[in-house]
């Protein structure tokens, strides 16, 4: 799995909050294995509108769709307790 480069928008929030170690991380287990445990991947609700999430930490998801059956592409990073 491969996910797209993410936009410079995207790139500020996760300097802001601090979380550009945790996000490469997260990222290396996803291009691996996109259901490995700790990223706790889901299709978010309504499931039809397929947009999905993992896990950064136990605070803050990465908001992501399928580009095609190989490649993501993040669209939001968000506070899960917002």
């Amino acid at each position: 799995m491969q996910i797209k480069p993410i936009r410079d928008d995207l790139d500020k929030y996760l300097k802001k909050h601090n979380l550009e170690n945790k996000y490469k991380k997260a990222k290396s287990f996803f291009e691996k294995d996109p259901f490995y445990p700790s990223l706790n991947t889901e299709l978010l609700e309504p499931k039809e509108r397929l947009i999905y999430s993992f896990r950064l930490d136990k605070k803050y998801r990465a908001i992501f769709i399928y580009v095609d059956d190989n490649t993501i592409e993040i669209v939001a990073f968000t506070n899960h307790y917002r």
